[in-house]
């Protein structure tokens, strides 16, 4: 059972609809798009009053809008075009760049412990908790208001995206230039994993010739994969010295 809105809180909520631009019939889904499974847990609610499912629908809505939006508006692109357009507008990066803008951080309902590890400020949690919103918008107000909300906010990027050349991923060019220049291959290992299920946090270190080189941490293996591959890219010269036995590896200077 959902709590009912106190005083403050639908005053805060009001003031948020006008930042937004939209006005909200039911200010309660706007409340549960904010409204994080840690608060959940913590004030006796059930896990379907948190913006989960809200956050499930949202990143459909987005993707629609923004597709619809690069579809019309470019009909001689190819679909590949499209969609690395599309993806340079809807990833978490710039969900939480445009979350950030709204101040929508500041609205958020967290459990204690979230909330004093900052999780107002958590990219992951800020780029779920606009989803969220947008699907609360869409859920009030329709389609077309949705549209009217997400189209200003990202289609200038999506618009701005669509001759942009295919960029390699960072794992594909990290495995060109270690296989090209010392013809070894980089592998990558879970190290570990923390947080609760929902809301796991992946650490995964990049090794070469079994040697741990450098680490990178993501919502999901694949997303630590490519943050650890990031960040031997841009330690490269280094990795390779250690390589060649010129410095100790991080590891080794422990």
């Amino acid at each position: 059972m959902t709590q009912s809105l106190s005083r403050q809180r639908r005053d805060e909520l009001l003031a948020l609809t006008e930042k937004l631009g939209v006005g909200m019939n039911n200010l309660e889904l706007l409340n549960q798009a904010l409204r994080h499974s840690s608060y959940c847990n913590e004030n006796g609610l059930a896990p379907g009053d948190s913006n989960e499912r809200l956050e499930f629908l949202g990143d459909t809505v987005l993707e629609v809008i923004i597709s619809q939006l690069l579809y019309e508006r470019f009909p001689q692109a190819t679909e590949g075009q499209l969609s690395r357009a599309r993806a340079s507008a809807v990833n978490e990066h710039r969900l939480y760049e445009t979350a950030g803008r709204l101040g929508l951080g500041s609205y958020l309902l967290l459990g204690r412990g979230e909330e004093l590890h900052g999780g107002a400020h958590k990219p992951s949690l800020l780029a779920d908790a606009f989803e969220a919103v947008a699907a609360a918008v869409y859920l009030d107000q329709g389609l077309e208001a949705a549209r009217r909300f997400i189209v200003p906010l990202l289609g200038d990027v999506a618009l701005a995206s669509i001759n942009r050349p295919a960029r390699k991923d960072y794992k594909t060019r990290l495995q060109e230039k270690v296989q090209a220049e010392i013809q070894r291959p980089p592998c990558y290992r879970v190290a570990d994993t923390e947080g609760p299920e929902h809301d796991k946090v992946f650490h995964v270190v990049l090794e070469i010739d079994d040697r741990p080189l450098v680490s990178g941490k993501g919502k999901s293996k694949k997303e630590a994969e490519q943050d650890a591959a990031r960040r031997g890219l841009e330690a490269w010269p280094e990795l390779r010295a250690v390589l060649a036995g010129d410095r100790p590896a991080q590891g080794d200077e422990a």
